[in-house]
């Protein structure tokens, strides 16, 4: 038997009418609660199936005070690792039964003119923050509601936002400790943006290494690369020319280190025999250069599907206290710093 309707928007009263049982014991069926019988239970059920049913969630929502949704503030959508952070977060969102709102923001745009506000006017339950332009931005939390759950993933001024992310300290230091165990000496780095807090917490920890190696700090042995191919590369040949005794060079991401062997390739320099390298983040592409990158692995999967789970508790408990969530990180050993 098929009852299913196209013209118009089935009702709870329809599937009510349909089963014979009366829409207060339909409704609490339908959203998974009411004290019936097995037998009951599945007749409304199937007769919802039969018609085409779909809860209507405007409707749920002005019962329940909550739209299950979230809003989603990201910047680059091209960027693979934010791609792997936004994937995470959909995943476990989807896995609890919530929607999303997916916004994105310019990088010269903080997005308290329109995303933030945007958002909060269609009522989203929490808001999960991935753009860096916030960063220091302390327009934001004048924007926020003050009782809507927020995380984010990079640090929001004022101290009032959760945040998950990884330990961008630790992260800095394993890859630059592992060239020191290498036997390595003259070691630079290639950063990101300074003014970036990922690029100072890496910095911190290249320095750390150093210092408990005894080994002093060289200015001359640090230049920007600005997170790209292109810039790494020329920072690359930079560095050579001021420091040519140089073995080794720990670069912020792994993009940057592409850029690396593409210019040691290029300057006749064989890696790791003449110069060592490392990047960070773990990159698909990583374990297929040549030679294969030794990286640090930055959970971005894990850490969007966390964050989320932690805004979801906040919605769930009321609860907008910020917490500080910061997963581990691992070195990947491979060729170009030597193996294992």
């Amino acid at each position: 038997m098929t009852l299913r309707r196209a013209t118009r928007h089935i009702s709870v009263k329809d599937v009510a009418a349909h089963a014979g049982v009366s829409f207060q014991t339909t409704s609490k069926v339908l959203n998974g609660g009411g004290t019936v019988s097995e037998l009951t239970r599945a007749r409304i059920l199937q007769v919802a199936s039969d018609l085409g049913y779909v809860p209507n969630l405007q409707a749920r929502s002005l019962v329940m005070q909550r739209t299950r949704t979230v809003g989603f503030v990201a910047s680059d959508f091209s960027d693979h690792n934010l791609s792997r952070f936004i994937v995470g977060a959909e995943h476990e969102a989807r896995r609890q039964a919530y929607g999303v709102l997916l916004t994105s923001i310019d990088a010269e745009v903080s997005g308290t003119e329109y995303a933030l506000p945007a958002l909060m006017e269609r009522r989203v339950d929490g808001i999960l923050l991935a753009a860096p332009q916030m960063e220091d931005d302390r327009a934001v939390a004048h924007v926020l509601d003050k009782t809507l759950p927020v995380v984010s993933l990079y640090h929001v001024p004022g101290g009032g936002v959760a945040t998950v992310g990884s330990d961008h300290v630790r992260t800095g230091f394993l890859a630059t400790h592992h060239l020191i165990e290498k036997g390595h000496r003259l070691i630079a780095t290639i950063t990101g943006t300074r003014a970036r807090r990922v690029t100072q917490g890496r910095m911190r920890g290249y320095r750390r290494a150093l210092d408990e190696a005894g080994l002093a700090f060289d200015d001359h042995l640090v230049e920007e690369g600005d997170w790209e191919i292109g810039g790494a590369s020329a920072a690359t040949r930079k560095l050579l020319q001021r420091r040519p005794r140089l073995t080794a060079i720990f670069a912020h991401n792994d993009n940057m280190a592409i850029g690396v062997l593409s210019a040691l390739r290029e300057m006749g320099k064989r890696v790791p025999r003449d110069c060592a390298v490392v990047g960070c983040d773990d990159i698909d592409m990583a374990a297929y250069t040549l030679p294969p990158l030794t990286t640090v692995h930055v959970p971005f999967y894990e850490t969007g599907a966390q964050a989320m789970r932690l805004l979801i508790e906040m919605i769930t408990t009321g609860s907008v206290t910020p917490r500080k969530v910061l997963l581990p990180v691992h070195l990947v050993v491979r060729e170009s710093s030597g193996g294992a």
